[in-house]
Protein backbone atom coordinates (compact mmCIF):
# COMPACT_ATOMS: atom_id res chain seq x y z
CA UNK A 1 0.00 0.00 0.00
CA UNK A 2 1.10 3.39 -0.80
CA UNK A 3 2.51 6.01 2.10
CA UNK A 4 -0.07 8.45 3.09
CA UNK A 5 1.03 11.53 4.50
CA UNK A 6 -1.22 14.27 5.88
CA UNK A 7 0.93 17.87 6.12
CA UNK A 8 -0.76 20.91 8.36
CA UNK A 9 0.32 24.16 7.02
CA UNK A 10 -0.94 27.65 6.79
CA UNK A 11 1.65 28.82 4.28
CA UNK A 12 1.17 27.50 1.03
CA UNK A 13 4.57 28.13 -0.26
CA UNK A 14 6.16 26.15 2.69
CA UNK A 15 2.95 23.59 2.46
CA UNK A 16 3.49 23.22 -1.67
CA UNK A 17 7.26 22.74 -1.16
CA UNK A 18 6.71 19.90 1.62
CA UNK A 19 4.21 18.30 -0.92
CA UNK A 20 6.63 18.14 -3.63
CA UNK A 21 9.47 17.04 -1.54
CA UNK A 22 7.20 13.94 0.09
CA UNK A 23 5.91 13.32 -3.88
CA UNK A 24 9.50 12.68 -4.94
CA UNK A 25 10.04 9.99 -1.89
CA UNK A 26 6.99 7.89 -4.03
CA UNK A 27 4.60 8.84 -0.65
CA UNK A 28 0.75 10.43 -1.21
CA UNK A 29 0.36 13.78 0.53
CA UNK A 30 -2.54 15.15 1.60
CA UNK A 31 -2.78 19.07 2.27
CA UNK A 32 -4.67 21.05 5.10
CA UNK A 33 -4.33 24.84 5.44
CA UNK A 34 -6.14 24.93 9.06
CA UNK A 35 -7.11 22.70 12.16
CA UNK A 36 -10.30 21.62 10.72
CA UNK A 37 -9.73 20.89 7.53
CA UNK A 38 -6.88 18.08 8.39
CA UNK A 39 -9.20 16.93 11.00
CA UNK A 40 -11.50 16.06 8.35
CA UNK A 41 -9.39 15.27 6.27
CA UNK A 42 -7.77 12.76 8.66
CA UNK A 43 -11.51 11.40 9.16
CA UNK A 44 -12.07 10.34 5.67
CA UNK A 45 -8.69 9.69 4.97
CA UNK A 46 -6.52 8.38 7.40
CA UNK A 47 -2.65 8.87 7.19
CA UNK A 48 0.34 7.01 8.06
CA UNK A 49 2.19 10.07 9.40
CA UNK A 50 1.17 13.53 10.09
CA UNK A 51 3.23 17.20 9.68
CA UNK A 52 1.44 19.49 12.29
CA UNK A 53 2.50 23.06 11.94
CA UNK A 54 2.19 24.99 15.63
CA UNK A 55 0.89 28.44 14.44
CA UNK A 56 -2.22 27.52 12.45
CA UNK A 57 -5.27 29.80 11.79
CA UNK A 58 -8.13 28.01 13.90
CA UNK A 59 -6.93 25.45 16.69
CA UNK A 60 -3.47 25.49 16.91
CA UNK A 61 -1.29 22.64 16.28
CA UNK A 62 -1.45 21.43 19.99
CA UNK A 63 -4.92 21.46 19.61
CA UNK A 64 -4.71 19.91 16.31
CA UNK A 65 -2.44 16.93 18.07
CA UNK A 66 -4.94 16.21 21.14
CA UNK A 67 -7.50 16.03 19.07
CA UNK A 68 -6.00 13.11 16.81
CA UNK A 69 -5.06 11.56 20.06
CA UNK A 70 -8.28 11.14 21.01
CA UNK A 71 -8.77 8.47 18.14
CA UNK A 72 -5.37 7.39 16.51
CA UNK A 73 -2.27 6.54 17.54
CA UNK A 74 -0.69 7.52 13.79
CA UNK A 75 2.43 8.92 14.37
CA UNK A 76 2.71 12.67 14.36
CA UNK A 77 5.86 15.23 13.71
CA UNK A 78 5.38 18.66 15.21
CA UNK A 79 6.39 21.42 12.94
CA UNK A 80 7.70 24.94 14.84
CA UNK A 81 9.45 27.92 13.82
CA UNK A 82 11.13 28.29 17.39
CA UNK A 83 13.53 25.47 19.20
CA UNK A 84 12.83 27.27 22.36
CA UNK A 85 11.92 24.42 25.04
CA UNK A 86 8.01 25.47 25.89
CA UNK A 87 7.32 24.94 22.38
CA UNK A 88 9.24 21.15 22.29
CA UNK A 89 7.65 19.83 24.90
CA UNK A 90 4.28 21.51 24.89
CA UNK A 91 4.14 19.32 21.22
CA UNK A 92 5.67 16.08 22.94
CA UNK A 93 3.29 16.43 26.02
CA UNK A 94 0.38 16.73 23.38
CA UNK A 95 1.29 13.56 22.18
CA UNK A 96 3.82 14.20 19.43
CA UNK A 97 6.00 11.52 18.52
CA UNK A 98 8.99 13.75 17.23
CA UNK A 99 9.15 17.07 16.14
CA UNK A 100 11.06 19.54 13.57
CA UNK A 101 12.21 22.85 13.83
CA UNK A 102 12.25 25.06 10.69
CA UNK A 103 13.45 25.80 8.68
CA UNK A 104 14.30 22.31 7.55
CA UNK A 105 16.12 20.23 4.66
CA UNK A 106 13.41 18.06 2.53
CA UNK A 107 15.96 15.22 3.08
CA UNK A 108 15.99 16.13 7.03
CA UNK A 109 12.06 15.44 6.90
CA UNK A 110 12.51 12.67 4.85
CA UNK A 111 14.77 11.15 7.31
CA UNK A 112 12.37 11.40 10.54
CA UNK A 113 9.29 10.30 8.43
CA UNK A 114 11.10 6.89 7.30
CA UNK A 115 12.37 6.43 10.52
CA UNK A 116 8.50 6.82 11.88
CA UNK A 117 7.35 4.23 9.48
CA UNK A 118 10.43 1.53 10.49
CA UNK A 119 9.16 1.81 13.42
CA UNK A 120 5.36 1.28 13.23
CA UNK A 121 6.30 -1.10 10.59
CA UNK A 122 9.63 -3.13 11.90
CA UNK A 123 8.82 -5.81 14.39
CA UNK A 124 10.64 -8.13 16.10
CA UNK A 125 10.59 -11.96 14.68
CA UNK A 126 9.78 -13.00 18.20
CA UNK A 127 9.62 -11.49 21.67
CA UNK A 128 8.78 -12.64 24.99
CA UNK A 129 6.04 -11.42 26.94
CA UNK A 130 6.92 -9.43 30.45
CA UNK A 131 5.84 -8.99 33.79
CA UNK A 132 6.77 -6.46 36.66
CA UNK A 133 4.21 -7.04 39.11
CA UNK A 134 0.91 -6.29 37.94
CA UNK A 135 2.17 -5.11 35.02
CA UNK A 136 2.01 -6.79 31.46
CA UNK A 137 3.67 -6.44 28.43
CA UNK A 138 2.49 -8.63 24.90
CA UNK A 139 4.67 -7.02 22.27
CA UNK A 140 3.34 -9.63 19.92
CA UNK A 141 0.20 -8.61 20.59
CA UNK A 142 0.94 -4.60 20.86
CA UNK A 143 -0.62 -4.97 24.42
CA UNK A 144 -0.41 -3.70 28.32
CA UNK A 145 -2.15 -4.21 30.92
CA UNK A 146 -2.16 -3.33 34.67
CA UNK A 147 -4.22 -5.82 37.08
CA UNK A 148 -5.55 -7.39 33.93
CA UNK A 149 -7.13 -3.96 32.70
CA UNK A 150 -5.45 -2.76 28.96
CA UNK A 151 -4.11 0.89 28.98
CA UNK A 152 -3.82 2.90 25.94
CA UNK A 153 -0.27 3.67 24.67
CA UNK A 154 0.76 5.43 21.31
CA UNK A 155 2.97 3.64 19.51
CA UNK A 156 6.38 5.43 20.63
CA UNK A 157 5.39 4.71 24.16
CA UNK A 158 4.80 1.31 23.53
CA UNK A 159 8.09 0.79 22.11
CA UNK A 160 10.08 2.95 24.45
CA UNK A 161 8.13 0.68 27.02
CA UNK A 162 9.03 -2.57 25.37
CA UNK A 163 12.79 -1.56 24.96
CA UNK A 164 12.90 -0.66 29.14
CA UNK A 165 11.28 -4.20 29.37
CA UNK A 166 13.39 -6.12 27.21
CA UNK A 167 16.33 -4.57 29.06
CA UNK A 168 15.15 -5.55 32.70
CA UNK A 169 16.73 -3.65 35.34
CA UNK A 170 19.94 -2.01 33.20
CA UNK A 171 20.16 1.05 32.91
CA UNK A 172 19.28 2.70 29.32
CA UNK A 173 20.76 6.28 28.72
CA UNK A 174 19.27 8.50 26.34
CA UNK A 175 21.18 8.44 23.86
CA UNK A 176 20.78 4.71 23.66
CA UNK A 177 16.32 4.90 23.61
CA UNK A 178 16.95 7.75 20.85
CA UNK A 179 18.82 5.15 19.17
CA UNK A 180 16.41 2.18 19.66
CA UNK A 181 13.29 3.84 20.09
CA UNK A 182 13.40 7.16 17.65
CA UNK A 183 16.65 5.70 15.39
CA UNK A 184 17.94 9.51 16.40
CA UNK A 185 21.63 8.78 16.90
CA UNK A 186 23.44 10.47 19.90
CA UNK A 187 22.76 14.28 18.24
CA UNK A 188 18.92 13.35 18.84
CA UNK A 189 17.26 15.73 21.49
CA UNK A 190 17.29 14.10 25.05
CA UNK A 191 13.59 15.79 25.34
CA UNK A 192 12.15 13.28 23.40
CA UNK A 193 12.67 10.64 25.82
CA UNK A 194 12.30 12.91 28.98
CA UNK A 195 8.69 13.64 27.80
CA UNK A 196 7.69 10.35 26.12
CA UNK A 197 8.79 8.51 29.72
CA UNK A 198 6.79 11.86 31.64
CA UNK A 199 3.57 10.44 29.83
CA UNK A 200 4.25 6.60 29.97
CA UNK A 201 4.62 7.48 33.67
CA UNK A 202 1.16 8.96 33.64
CA UNK A 203 -0.11 5.88 31.97
CA UNK A 204 1.82 3.04 34.32
CA UNK A 205 2.27 4.29 37.70
CA UNK A 206 -0.27 4.96 40.28
CA UNK A 207 1.74 8.51 41.77
CA UNK A 208 3.85 9.18 38.35
CA UNK A 209 5.46 11.53 40.95
CA UNK A 210 7.27 8.80 42.41
CA UNK A 211 7.53 6.02 40.19
CA UNK A 212 8.48 2.28 41.04
CA UNK A 213 7.98 0.82 37.60
CA UNK A 214 9.88 3.34 35.57
CA UNK A 215 12.49 4.94 37.68
CA UNK A 216 15.31 7.68 36.67
CA UNK A 217 18.76 6.82 37.99
CA UNK A 218 20.15 10.29 38.24
CA UNK A 219 23.32 11.23 35.60
CA UNK A 220 22.51 7.83 33.38
CA UNK A 221 18.99 6.98 32.09
CA UNK A 222 16.48 5.33 33.22
CA UNK A 223 15.51 1.68 34.00
CA UNK A 224 12.57 -0.67 33.82
CA UNK A 225 11.47 -2.75 37.78
CA UNK A 226 8.99 -4.54 39.67
CA UNK A 227 7.66 -2.54 42.24
CA UNK A 228 9.51 -3.36 45.82
CA UNK A 229 5.95 -3.95 47.69
CA UNK A 230 2.95 -5.08 46.41
CA UNK A 231 1.33 -1.80 47.97
CA UNK A 232 3.11 -0.27 44.68
CA UNK A 233 1.05 -2.04 42.64
CA UNK A 234 -0.64 0.78 40.30
CA UNK A 235 -4.16 1.73 40.18
CA UNK A 236 -5.10 1.45 36.33
CA UNK A 237 -5.63 4.47 34.34
CA UNK A 238 -7.44 3.68 31.33
CA UNK A 239 -7.36 4.96 28.15
CA UNK A 240 -5.46 8.78 27.65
Amino acid sequence: METRILTIEDDERIRTAVRLALEDEGWEVLEAANGRDAYKAFSEKPADVVLIDIMLPDLDGFEVCRALRRTSDVPIIMVTARADTHDVVAGLEAGADDYLTKPFAPKELSARIRALLRRVRTSDSVMTNFRFGQLEILPEQGVVTITGEEVHLTKTEFRLLVELAANSGKVLSREALLQQVWDIGYLGDGRLVDVHIRRLRTKIERDPANPRYVVTVRGLGYKLQAPARPEDVPTPKGKH
